[in-house]
This record gives C-alpha cells, sequence and structure tokens, in this order.
C-alpha cells in the first residue's frame, strides 16, 4: 500500500463493489487517548458505502464482504471500522 490509508480505502472499495456512492471518513482524531489510537491519526473509519453488491445479502453478511476486503488495512493499523453498506433501493 502506498499514500494515505483513507486514499487506499476508497480505491479498493470502489474497485471491489463499484460503489454508487461511497463516503471514508477518518475519525481518528475523536479517538485520541483510547485503544488503538495513533498520534498520526488514520486508525478509525467510518464508511458509508452503496453498492448492488449487497443486494440479497444480511447486514453481517455486508460488513463481513467489507471487512474482509479491507484486511490489509486492518493490517497497516486500521482499529476500528464503523460500516453503513446499503443498497442503491434502500439509499434511494
Amino acid at each position: 500500500m502506498t499514500g494515505t490509508l483513507k486514499d487506499w480505502i476508497a480505491e479498493r472499495l470502489d474497485a471491489e463493489l463499484a460503489p454508487t456512492a461511497l463516503d471514508v471518513v477518518d475519525e481518528s482524531h475523536l479517538h485520541a487517548g483510547h485503544a488503538g489510537a495513533r498520534p498520526e491519526g488514520e486508525t478509525h473509519f467510518r464508511l458509508d458505502v452503496v453498492s448492488a453488491a449487497f443486494e440479497g445479502k444480511s447486514r453481517v453478511e455486508r460488513h463481513r464482504l467489507v471487512n474482509g476486503l479491507l484486511d490489509d488495512a486492518f493490517k497497516r493499523g486500521l482499529h476500528a471500522l464503523a460500516v453503513r453498506a446499503r443498497t442503491p433501493g434502500e439509499a434511494g
């Protein structure tokens, strides 16, 4: 991985899920002093992903899919991930 973790997350999800909407927010500053937080940030993210890839999947299956795609990010220092995963029909 090169560049910021935020950019890598966005590129990975864009390539694998072809989302119609994607918002990746670094909330690390809100967790300063908490477990897993680092001074340089990029440890806590909030995602809002809208993709047809979630059709027919339960909420747990959607989260597992996203977490699996971001396994390398967890290895790189991602500590916490809040995920909102919706289908286009649910978002519209």
